[in-house]
């Protein structure tokens, strides 16, 4: 159920930062969240790493990149 449509997303969400340039922002609204928090804490529960975290996996420049 709930959990389930929050692992979608976030499926979701780390295809979008593994082949763009979106910012977490983009990205979170585009997944149907609204409230960053509530994003970042999902996305690591998932994935064991904050959005930010994750980006930098593909982006050696992920410091570079802001939040909004």
């Amino acid at each position: 159920p709930l959990e389930y449509a929050q692992r979608v997303k976030i499926e979701a969400a780390k295809k979008a930062f593994e082949t763009n340039k979106k910012t977490v922002n983009e990205v979170m609204f585009e997944m149907g969240y609204t409230d960053v928090k509530a994003f970042r804490e999902v996305f690591r529960k998932i994935t064991g790493m904050s959005p930010l975290e994750y980006k930098g996996k593909y982006y050696k420049d992920a410091g570079d990149f802001k939040l909004g």
